[in-house]
């Protein structure tokens, strides 16, 4: 009987080695949420950018389009990017709104024509504004 004790004993030991403790698990999850940390830190502002930079493209491409439609429609008011599509000189498929989903702003004043974004925060006027260089 004393072998048998002994037996079951070295198995239920053998058991609990085999399973992890909570404070193994906490340690695991911590180490975890560190490294996620350290990846959000780094990938944030590179989307940030990125976001910037496909709204300038953007807003060069719109700026172009604007140019283009008032040389075809000469005496045009400033257009909208609504007229520019429905001009055909964007076609349907090309990105209209800058990476916010906001409307592109154009500004005429005589041969000169800015095309802008409101940016992150949505408010024209605001230091975030996008335009194109």
């Amino acid at each position: 009987m004393n072998i048998e004790r002994r037996e079951q004993v070295r198995a239920s030991r053998r058991r609990r080695r085999r399973g992890m403790t909570l404070v193994e698990i906490m340690i695991v999850v911590i180490i975890m949420a560190l490294i996620a940390t350290a990846v959000g830190v780094a990938v944030l502002p590179q989307l940030r950018r990125a976001r910037e930079d496909a709204t300038r493209s953007d807003a060069q491409q719109v700026q172009s389009a604007a140019v283009l439609y008032l040389g075809q429609q000469p005496g045009a008011d400033c257009p909208s990017v609504a007229d520019l599509v429905e001009a055909g000189v964007i076609d349907r498929t090309r990105r209209t709104t800058d990476a916010w989903d906001h409307e592109f702003v154009i500004e005429c004043d005589g041969d000169s024509i800015v095309v802008s974004s409101a940016g992150a925060d949505g408010q024209m006027g605001s230091e975030d504004d996008i335009r194109p260089q």
